[in-house]
């Protein structure tokens, strides 16, 4: 039997994306400690995933008519360092969804320690980079896996 190669997606539980990664030297400063700016490329990955796990083909509007989710806001609150070596979790849910975009709580942790805690407002924007109405299947795909949360002006 032959086994496919296929990258780490991650996996859906209970409202809840769940993220693996492996702190490697690339994502340090000098001192072994991860950079700042690294965390949102952590929650960049992670949230692509979770679109794609919960059917929501970004790449596929992106390829057809250049529309795309772009991150509009981000607030960040840096708890604890983590390190070279590091085995981390990001941990994405939908917190609230809006016509035109989603708003993500993210948080990477080592353990039962959050080590960043952050809120994204993704938005979907057309080809101009205004933002326009994401598909509806996609807010419905939001809200099975948010456990509920219901859509916002």
């Amino acid at each position: 039997m032959m086994i496919a190669d296929q990258p780490y997606a991650g996996h859906i539980l209970d409202g809840e994306h769940r993220f693996g990664i492996r702190v490697y030297y690339a994502d340090t400063d000098a001192g072994g400690v991860v950079y700042h700016a690294n965390y949102l490329a952590y929650f960049e990955r992670a949230r692509s995933d979770m679109l794609l796990l919960a059917g929501v083909d970004y790449l596929a509007r992106l390829n057809a008519d250049g529309s795309t989710y772009v991150v509009s806001e981000a607030d960040l609150k840096y708890r604890r360092p983590a390190k070279l070596g590091d085995a981390l979790l990001v941990i994405s849910s939908v917190e609230r969804i809006r016509r035109a975009g989603v708003v993500v709580h993210q948080r990477v942790m080592r353990d039962d320690q959050v080590v960043v805690d952050g809120r994204l407002l993704v938005v979907f924007v057309g080809p101009d980079g205004r933002p326009r109405r994401q598909p509806e299947a996609w807010i419905k795909a939001f809200e099975a896996i948010s456990g509920g949360a219901q859509a916002r002006p």
